[in-house]
């Protein structure tokens, strides 16, 4: 495939076309849950549950940080720092995982996938010191990255394309599910009965219990089974497929990998610093920044949800710009608002949008995919895109500092400590709006496949196979008759 024939692939169509037309009919989401059978709601349910405790154990650490760094005698940046390894290494998981889903099936690999990370999250519990810990989630990073993939695809590849915009957004919302149930056990845990932070790690390898369920009540996607069955039919390998993807696709990765950078912009510059935000320069007491939080994260849940619904009548892109363009007017009250509450009321509205964007990628991401990479191409080109991102904080951070908070008279403002105030409300804000332009920019610049059917290519591969092997049996008879023609004369 040529430049232009990339070029074209990516690049989004006239203006005109540039968004779907709204459906005439569409069933509500409840007729939609009603309407699955029994293979897809547990399928749905495993991925859902997958994702969730996998976001779960992530949080964990940033939960018990301050109690980790007091029991190895280091400092809370010490301990973050398996934070970052954890984020570098997660493109490295998607990329194995990925490909084992595309080479040998789904299920299996994500079954392996819960298992590491729930072993992983086991012994981080016995840590006996910093460098261990680290280390550990270095590799918690690699099974962490694997799973989001794993799980979209399974679950995306299982359900009726009239109800993959309501699921992509319940779906996603995992990972906020993921951080609730985080904040809930360190409080009832750590805060509440003075336990260890240790036993929360004990306690969140339970997701291994998953597998259990998985292995007795999970099928393997048909999707990927008529693609297998495909490719041993035509005498393909598996390395076959992924030369093929990287020589006629590789401008629709890049796009990819662009567009899940400005979205990883997005949900890290708002999420990650906004709890030092509201201590450092607001003076919140930490049960308020944890009450904030809970109230974002039911936001970002609602809009995920709602969003991702309405995805599949409004258009995947459109959808995200809306949200895009909405989240972008509630930056000042998220950042600047006057008072306690106000604070909290932009930070639930801008989270409502901000993830009801991030409702509909994987939908969006598994729409676009080749389909002899749909096991790799999601998860790997949003782990890239989230690797880009992983500065977010750091960068907002750093300039709040380098910019602190003045008076009226241009005054610096110092704390108990008599320290300038870093600015992080000026620096997100900015931030945000960046971020927001971009996924604007680059939402517009591609396309989207909302409701494609994932077997198609097999069935036009296998009609042709059929008129084919009709052809040749035909022409055979024909031969055959023409032989017995000759021997009577």
């Amino acid at each position: 495939m040529e430049i232009e024939d990339q070029l074209s692939d990516v690049v989004t169509q006239p203006m005109a076309d540039q968004f779907p037309i709204r459906a005439k009919k569409y069933k509500s989401p409840w007729q939609l849950i009603k309407e699955l059978d029994k293979n897809q709601r547990l399928t749905f349910a495993a991925a859902f549950l997958g994702w969730s405790l996998d976001a779960f154990d992530y949080f964990i650490v940033s939960m018990t940080a301050a109690s980790i760094a007091k029991d190895f005698g280091v400092e809370v940046s010490d301990v973050t720092s398996a934070i970052t390894f954890t984020l570098m290494l997660r493109p490295v998981g998607a990329l194995i995982f990925g490909a084992l889903a595309d080479r040998f099936g789904r299920k299996w690999p994500l079954m392996v996938d819960i298992l590491l990370y729930s072993a992983i999250e086991l012994a981080s519990g016995f840590a006996p010191n910093l460098t261990t810990f680290v280390v550990l989630r270095a590799f918690f990073g690699v099974a962490m990255g694997g799973e989001w993939g794993l799980g979209s695809s399974l679950a995306m590849e299982s359900l009726p394309a009239e109800a993959r915009g309501l699921f992509s957004g319940i779906l996603q919302q995992g990972y906020a599910t993921g951080y609730l149930l985080a904040a809930l056990f360190n409080y009832a845990i750590v805060t509440g009965i003075g336990a260890s932070w240790r036993v929360v790690f004990y306690v969140a390898s339970f997701p291994a219990v998953l597998i259990i369920f998985i292995r007795a009540f999970v099928p393997e996607s048909d999707t990927f089974e008529r693609t297998k069955a495909f490719r041993e039919r035509e005498g393909r390998t598996y390395w076959d497929e992924v030369k093929k993807v990287f020589k006629n696709y590789y401008g629709r990765i890049i796009y990819a990998i662009i567009l899940m950078a400005f979205f990883n912009f997005m949900s890290h510059g708002s999420q990650d610093l906004y709890p030092a935000f509201l201590q450092k320069q607001m003076h919140y007491s930490s049960a308020d920044v944890t009450i904030t939080a809970v109230i974002y994260n039911i936001g970002a849940i609602l809009g995920g949800t709602i969003v991702g619904y309405y995805s599949e009548h409004w258009g995947r892109r459109r959808a995200i710009v809306v949200c895009a363009i909405l989240g972008g007017c509630f930056i000042a009250l998220w950042a600047f608002g006057p008072n306690m509450d106000s604070l909290r009321l932009g930070a639930f509205v801008l989270q409502f949008f901000v993830q009801g964007a991030w409702g509909v990628i994987p939908a969006h991401l598994n729409e676009l995919s080749p389909p002899e990479f749909r096991g790799t191409f999601p998860g790997l080109c949003y782990q890239i895109g989230n690797l880009i991102s992983s500065a977010s904080a750091q960068i907002e951070a750093v300039l709040g500092e380098k910019f602190p908070v003045v008076d009226s008279n241009q005054n610096l403002v110092f704390d108990s400590k008599e320290k300038p105030i870093p600015n992080y409300a000026l620096t997100q804000a900015i931030f945000m709006a960046i971020a927001f332009f971009g996924v604007i920019v680059m939402t517009l610049m591609g396309k989207e496949h909302k409701g494609k059917d994932f077997t198609d290519h097999l069935e036009s591969a296998e009609k042709e196979a059929e008129i084919f092997e009709s052809v040749i049996e035909e022409y055979n008879i024909k031969d055959v008759q023409g032989v017995e023609s000759e021997n009577e004369y």
